[in-house]
């Protein structure tokens, strides 16, 4: 007969690479954004948090949408959502400079919500979020105001195109599904 501690070391060199691949896994998807503020965002500071990751343009007939990207960061944001603006030019509406996009945003939403500054999302320069979307889920922007929505382990709970409005039910409820409730 095995002792009891012959049976507990595959168990426990189970459970070590179990933490070694969640480890991997973690760092793997810890991307950095340049914060259009200055410094970056790191999903890892986010992790256990649910986020959605919306491409922006400045000059959009969906750039209206920024009030209500804004209004559902107000209204979740303190159950743990986070909404991240990514603006970028791969479309050819945004304006010239992080400085201009910044101050549109400011005069014209009053954004608070984090933003990062002018960044790809398309193509072989895309971000390397953008790359893991298109390499994992096979989802890339088509256009501006693209919604993927980052579950707490990491995992793309959903992605929508520019049509699907922020405050809409298609949005909303798999949002809260993945909020703590309060």
């Amino acid at each position: 007969m095995l002792s009891p501690a012959f049976h507990l070391r595959p168990l426990a060199a189970a459970i070590a690479f179990l933490a070694l691949a969640a480890t991997a896994f973690a760092a793997e998807r810890d991307w950095r954004f340049s914060s259009i503020d200055g410094g970056e965002y790191a999903f890892g500071d986010w992790a256990g948090r649910p986020v959605l990751v919306v491409n922006t343009a400045s000059r959009c007939g969906f750039t209206p949408q920024y009030d209500g990207l804004q209004a559902l960061y107000d209204r979740f944001r303190d159950r743990g959502l986070v909404v991240l603006a990514v603006p970028s030019q791969d479309f050819r509406q945004e304006l010239k400079s992080d400085a201009a996009v910044k101050e549109f945003c400011e005069v014209n939403f009053d954004l608070d919500l984090p933003m990062t500054t002018i960044t790809p999302v398309t193509g072989a320069d895309a971000h390397p979020f953008y790359r893991w979307l298109a390499t994992t889920e096979g989802w890339r922007p088509s256009w501006n105001f693209n919604k993927v929505l980052i579950s707490p382990d990491g995992s793309v709970a959903g992605t929508w195109g520019s049509a699907t409005r922020p405050l809409s039910g298609a949005l909303i409820q798999p949002i809260e599904a993945l909020l703590p409730q309060g």
